[in-house]
């Protein structure tokens, strides 16, 4: 029998932020649910309040976004799919603004940090609010036409705001990867498609372990599209790894090379199988 959580996907933010965007271009026929935290989010799906949850975990200007390597492995949860957003910058305001009679701009750091250009040429103050879509609710509410947010078009239209500028951020390809997770990991057919693999794990601390242990996917023919280090534990001498790699786990060559990396590392965990977003073809 369907829950009515079947029907939702959890996302963190408020109505109008990229990741709302994001789940409604990847599963329109799905209801959003906005989460205060990352962690709302992961327990929305745990708790059987929602079926699934959109994670960003990277921008191709920002990089890694912030803790979410810390957390993804500890979701107790499964990545079963990727979605790529490109994000496109609007500047929005209050009904009957215009440009010329804006004096500040408020947004999230990085928002603003990607429209500087755009922001230095019209002689605005920048102001750093807590994220994008929460910007444009404040300068809707408070209603003063001189001060104007970044945000989506989404956002714009959900707060009544006039939309005085679009594609404002400096670099055109501004996009942002996300993850879906869910509770029950799935097992995509390799042979309908390509597929990713996600892990973590931490290297015994011997010298050239690393090396050691990413020596079977050289030998192997694996291709890694990803890997990055973070300190866990709050010590400095401890890494554990995040990485991608093309492949299925029961695949031969992913095998050898996860069996070869297991030999030198003190813990793999697997964080999803999944298939590869067909943006990934684009970007060779």
């Amino acid at each position: 029998m369907a829950s009515k959580s079947d029907n939702i996907i959890a996302f963190q933010g408020v109505p109008g932020a990229y990741s709302d965007l994001a789940c409604r271009a990847a599963y329109p026929a799905m209801t959003t649910l906005p989460c205060p935290s990352f962690e709302d989010a992961f327990a929305a799906v745990k708790n059987n309040d929602a079926r699934l949850a959109m994670i960003p975990i990277e921008n191709s200007l920002a990089g890694r976004v912030a803790d979410i390597h810390h957390l993804l492995p500890e979701a107790g949860l499964h990545i079963i799919g990727e979605h790529f957003q490109r994000v496109n910058h609007c500047l929005v305001a209050p009904k009957g603004a215009a440009i010329a009679g804006l004096k500040s701009v408020w947004s999230h750091v990085q928002a603003l940090s990607q429209c500087r250009n755009f922001i230095k040429q019209r002689g605005l103050k920048p102001v750093v609010r807590a994220d994008t879509a929460g910007s444009a609710q404040e300068v809707a509410t408070l209603g003063d036409k001189s001060v104007a947010a970044i945000a989506s078009s989404l956002a714009a239209e959900i707060y009544g705001l006039d939309v005085l500028a679009t594609d404002i951020e400096d670099a055109e390809h501004n996009t942002t990867r996300m993850v879906v997770m869910a509770r029950d990991p799935i097992d995509p057919d390799p042979g309908k498609g390509p597929v990713i693999t996600s892990f973590v794990f931490r290297v015994r601390s011997v010298p050239a372990a690393l090396y050691k242990a990413l020596g079977g996917f050289a030998t192997n023919g694996v291709n890694i599209t990803k890997l990055e280090s973070y300190m866990v534990d709050g010590n400095f001498t401890v890494a554990q790894f995040y990485a991608d790699i093309d492949g299925h786990p029961d695949q031969r060559p992913v095998r050898l090379a996860l069996e070869e990396l297991s030999f030198f590392s003190r813990e793999v965990r697997i964080l999803g199988v999944y298939p590869a977003n067909a943006f990934r073809a684009g970007q060779k």
